[in-house]
């Protein structure tokens, strides 16, 4: 692939502009964040979430930085460090605004993950399903998790929760430079490849940056990409042999660390890879036939148990797009917060989509250039017809796509390329053919339009990614009472709670079970209301001594069920009521965030 060599744009720049005027806006939007920052309270989130609790200072922020990189990015005479700091600036504000407002990590998952990198720590190997059921999954791809492990000990903390509210901006930060590598194959113009990573990183709300093998995996998935893209094909004789030699030992070893650590991204790394082939935008099969080969066989051996278990279910799925759009009971967006941080993350995605359409439309020099990326952005597309991969396959696809997506939607927002070979036959043919510079109205208009959709676009990315932290956030009296109930609880009790939507949730899962009510099936639901203290007490005998069972209800459950369309905060203090009226139930312990109690090995009749 030949690099496009762009001429400097046609407008003129601002002359005596000293080299670091570039850094006051940029110091401004740091200083409005702190300052945001620290008058900023989180402790009582609406429905809405960061969005309204955040200061005003940090919108200002936005406003300033994303000025000051559009102003800084379109003249060619700045230095190229200049878009780099201010991406950089753009993470902090994005991704490191939650680390420093909230006093523990977000995310039910997230506190997942951490449990199976505490339970890995301490079986001290991995184990199978007849050891640890279903959650034997995460043995079977345990990349990230043993990756993660050794860096615990290597630290010297506690555990993963002491970092793991930080993994988004280190999440992101590994993407930068795959990014940066992928763009420069196409173009040296730096306004475009700036532009484009500016893009990705607002329109990627999506939140698999959290502490997750995901994560990881999507940078190693840019990683294998870039190598394909600038390395194979390059050169002939035998020094260039050697030289894909190095590289196809250096794709492998990025295709095994991914497939051992997550299921879904060597499959859309294959589909990418085969796709390029198939149009013939590339012509070595070694890196498809390697990620093939290297996938199927993990499949085959070390993951075949799970896949057993799971193909039936997964053949089923073929085709059901439906199951990818689907909402329900549970998955319903619900009330005014919930519903238009929904929105503000369609309108996003949808509104680069377009954008990425009219670049393609509008830039004929990068359509042809740069076909690869238009490959890569479409090739997941059939993902989401192959599976719904427990219905968020939709959101797998949109991250898949959006580096290339994100490279001709800056396209579109910039004027049309021109490169030097049809500047040289404008010349030729006389002056009149040489393209000239806009007036005065539509250059502001070239300038003022762009960088309005930009703005938009930085400001929708916080409702996006952020709008549902009443429901990811746990406050630390959540944390403390979920954590005294694992201190005390003995082997091989029973934890019932209303969803799995607090902290810890699987912490000792080696030894302690789980059950969730609202799981189940809406009929078992609409009897627990009906008669909530007898049908819980029925649902957790069984446990047999000195093993206990355990009912908690937590702040996370509330926010979740009420958002998610489950049950509302009435019905869940209804249930929670009648456990406290039973003499059947125990309180075992209870703070601001939620109550744990105790069913009684022996009792008197529920009320």
């Amino acid at each position: 692939m030949t690099d496009l060599s762009d001429l400097p744009p046609v407008w003129p720049g601002r002359r005596g502009l000293t080299a670091a005027r570039p850094a006051v806006p940029l110091l401004a939007a740091l200083a409005l964040w702190g300052y945001a920052v620290r008058h900023t309270d989180v402790s009582r989130l609406d429905d809405f979430g960061l969005v309204t609790a955040l200061h005003p200072a940090f919108w200002a922020g936005l406003v300033v930085l994303t000025a000051g990189f559009w102003y800084t990015v379109r003249d060619p005479r700045r230095p190229g460090g200049w878009p780099a700091a201010y991406v950089l600036g753009l993470l902090v504000m994005e991704r490191a605004t939650q680390a420093v407002l909230y006093p523990t990590p977000l995310y039910a998952w997230a506190w997942k993950h951490d449990g199976v990198v505490d339970h890995l720590l301490t079986a001290g190997g991995l184990q199978t399903a007849d050891q640890i059921g279903d959650m034997a999954v995460y043995d079977q791809w345990p990349g990230f998790f043993a990756a993660q492990a050794a860096l615990v000990r290597l630290l010297g903390v506690e555990s993963t929760a002491m970092y793991m509210a930080w993994w988004p901006l280190v999440s992101s930060l590994m993407l930068l430079l795959p990014l940066l590598l992928i763009y420069r194959t196409f173009t040296e113009d730096r306004r475009l490849i700036w532009t484009a990573v500016w893009l990705f990183y607002v329109a990627n709300w999506v939140g698999q940056d959290y502490f997750s093998p995901q994560s990881v995996a999507f940078a190693l998935h840019l990683g294998v990409l870039a190598v394909v893209l600038r390395r194979y094909g390059r050169s002939g004789g035998a020094r260039g042999r050697r030289g894909q030699a190095v590289w196809t030992a250096v794709l492998s070893a990025l295709v095994v660390a991914m497939v051992i650590s997550h299921q879904l991204t060597p499959a859309m790394l294959a589909v990418s890879l085969l796709a390029l082939c198939l149009v013939r935008r590339s012509r070595d099969w070694v890196p498809p036939v390697t990620t093939a080969v290297i996938f199927l066989a993990w499949c085959g051996t070390a993951a075949l148990p799970f896949l057993s278990a799971a193909m039936p279910d997964m053949i089923r799925s073929v085709g059901d797009v439906g199951g990818n759009v689907a909402t329900g009971y549970g998955a319903t967006p619900t009330g005014t917060g919930a519903v238009a941080t929904s929105w503000a993350a369609r309108l996003l995605s949808g509104t680069v989509l377009l954008l990425a359409v009219a670049g393609v439309w509008r830039q004929r020099v990068l359509r042809h250039r740069a076909t690869p990326l238009l490959v890569i952005a479409a090739a997941p597309l059939p993902m989401f017809v192959a599976s719904s991969y427990g219905s968020e396959m939709i959101f797998r696809v949109l991250m898949f796509m959006l580096p290339g997506a994100a490279f001709f939607a800056a396209a579109a927002l910039l004027p049309r390329v021109r490169t030097l070979a049809a500047e040289a036959e404008a010349d030729a043919r006389g002056p009149r053919a040489r393209a000239t510079a806009p007036a005065a109205g539509r250059r502001a208009v070239a300038v003022a339009g762009p960088l309005l959709a930009l703005v938009a676009a930085t400001l929708a990315f916080v409702p996006s990614y952020s709008g549902k932290d009443r429901i990811n956030y746990f406050p630390p009296e959540e944390v403390a009472l979920v954590q005294r109930l694992f201190d005390q609880a003995p082997e091989g009790s029973t934890v019932v709670a209303a969803n799995r939507n607090y902290p810890l949730a699987y912490a000792s899962y080696g030894t302690v079970d789980h059950y969730w009510f609202l799981d189940d099936d809406r009929r078992h639901v609409d009897e627990i209301l009906r008669s909530p203290a007898a049908t819980l007490a029925r649902d957790m005998t069984g446990v047999e001594r000195p093993a206990r069972a355990y009912f908690l209800l937590t702040q996370g459950q509330f926010a979740n069920s009420e958002m998610n369309g489950q049950l509302t905060g009435d019905q869940l203090d209804r249930i929670r009521d009648s456990v406290a009226a039973s003499p059947r139930f125990r309180l075992v312990a209870e703070n601001s965030a939620g109550v744990v109690y105790e069913l009684r090995r022996e009792g008197g009749a529920e009320r």
